[in-house]
């Protein structure tokens, strides 16, 4: 059985765009390695990202799973809605620009280790099958050789 836990934060007046750029930083981290080295990204979504998946983490912990034990399944950045603002230019015109806002959701999951077991053997299986099926296309190769030399 996994264990998710989720931590969401909505309307957070950044791109999505920029967030996205963070996350592809810490994508393949642990969560609480993620947490170190966010304040050292030099971008302000960092700051809110940590929060997130520290909130996460807590979650984790409430329910009795370890640190250590946890990593990322998702980190979903989307949009949400964009503030329509503007600025004053020359002859009385107003140029538009929007302000973009993200959701961003962090999905934290453990997998126990008798599953790790079970894909373990699956994985020894398969590569016996396959050392088999070789042994088997180095014998016929071998007597294919030895005909030919019998024939010279």
């Amino acid at each position: 059985m996994k264990n998710e836990f989720k931590a969401v934060q909505k309307y957070l007046l950044e791109s999505p765009r920029k967030v996205r750029l963070v996350v592809a930083v810490i994508k393949k981290m642990k969560p609480a390695e993620a947490v170190e080295k966010l304040p050292f990204v030099q971008k302000r979504a960092g700051i809110v990202l940590a929060k997130v998946i520290k909130s996460a983490i807590a979650s984790a912990k409430n329910a009795g799973v370890s640190e250590t034990d946890l990593f990322f399944k998702e980190i979903q950045i989307g949009e949400g809605p964009r503030l329509k603002r503007g600025r004053a230019a020359s002859r009385g015109m107003w140029h538009p620009f929007k302000k973009r806002m993200s959701h961003i959701r962090v999905i934290l999951t453990t997998v126990k280790k008798e599953e790790v077991k079970v894909k373990n053997e699956k994985a020894k299986s398969e590569v016996k099958e396959e050392v088999k099926k070789t042994k088997k296309e180095v014998s016929k190769v071998e007597k294919k050789v030895e005909k030919k030399e019998i024939k010279k």
